[in-house]
């Protein structure tokens, strides 16, 4: 049996393979898919990763399949450990994320919009009790325009995006906490309503 890396599993610290596992016992609301990724291989001795996108039609229901061809939000969780520990981390274990969500025309450009994101990610932590310290990172508005489009018959297509990196050390090696704070950092980022609502249009529908 392998571990992430290519290692064998005799190798592996036991600390490490037991917050692999808790990250891996997460089960996200509906809407999130998650997928195994490979974690950068260089970022620390021992590293693990998965993915999350947010299904488009649950994000934005009723628009054509075609423009639904790429999620509008998704992220990447990475594990990192490092058994000697390191003093910047200030513990053996860190945790990586990274979420690019789109943003809606009137949202770009907002001074204001970049301390909601961060609000996401740390309303997250503290609503799932994911206990943490040295917790640091960056919310970046983006504008770009693609050429070359053949549904948009040539014209370009703007995309405002904003992406969120941060990382911070867990306490402990039981993450299951952290992995269901990242889920809804995702769904917060997606603009998907709180888990269990049921939206209006569907109350009026019963």
């Amino acid at each position: 049996m392998s571990e992430p890396g290519g290692r064998e599993s005799g190798s592996v610290p036991s600390e490490f393979r037991r917050a692999v596992e808790s990250l891996e016992s997460v089960r996200p609301r509906p809407e999130l898919r998650i997928t195994a990724v490979d974690a950068p291989p260089r970022l620390a001795r021992y590293t693990w990763a998965f993915g999350v996108e947010a299904d488009a039609l649950a994000v934005r229901p009723g628009e054509a399949l075609d423009d639904l061809d790429e999620p509008d939000t998704s992220g990447r969780l990475i594990l990192l450990h490092d058994p000697a520990g390191r003093e910047a981390w200030q513990g053996t274990f860190r945790l990586v994320c990274f979420v690019q969500a789109r943003l809606e025309p009137e949202q770009l450009g907002d001074e204001l919009f970049p301390v909601v994101g961060w609000s996401w990610l740390t309303e997250a932590l503290e609503l799932h009790g994911a206990s943490h310290t040295a917790l640091g990172g960056t919310v970046t508005q983006t504008s770009s325009v693609r050429f070359g489009e053949t549904r948009n018959a040539g014209r370009p297509n703007h995309d405002d995006d904003v992406e969120l990196r941060a990382s911070w050390t867990p306490a402990g090696c039981d993450l299951r906490s952290h992995a269901e704070a990242f889920c809804s950092l995702v769904a917060s980022a997606a603009g998907l309503p709180p888990a269990g609502t049921v939206p209006l249009m569907e109350r009026s529908a019963q």
